[in-house]
């Protein structure tokens, strides 16, 4: 019962093992080192700052889709309120706010272009 997973019960080899590994490892670092000597300044404080831009990114994205749900739902429930159709016009605003916000969130992303298309713009002149 006091050997490892594996069934090895002896605790010799583990040391050597270790020592083995953490040489391999140095060795690796170098060679690594040697092979990109121009990504010594792309250290943890760049890394940071790419991943705080990117959280920012996926906040606001975010928040543009629960915020049209959210607005869509008090749209149509007021609207409830005052026709007296409590659970269908909030369903059908919470359905347009949902659509509304994955339509911004294209537009932000970039997937979906934030303008009238030029087709339209040119039928419109003629």
């Amino acid at each position: 019962m006091s050997g490892d997973t594996r069934g090895r019960d002896d605790d010799s080899a583990q040391p050597t093992d270790e020592a083995a590994l953490s040489a391999r490892l140095k060795r690796l670092g170098e060679r690594l080192e040697q092979a990109s000597p121009d990504r010594s300044d792309t250290g943890p404080a760049s890394r940071a700052v790419t991943d705080h831009s990117g959280f920012a990114r996926g906040f606001r994205l975010s928040s543009e889709l629960v915020a049209g749900v959210l607005v869509g739902a008090g749209l149509g429930w007021l609207i409830d309120r005052w026709l007296g159709t409590l659970p269908w016009g909030m369903f059908a605003f919470a359905l347009l706010g949902f659509t509304a916000g994955v339509l911004n969130v294209m537009r932000q992303a970039g997937v979906v272009s934030g303008g009238v298309p030029d087709s339209t713009i040119e039928r419109r002149k003629d």
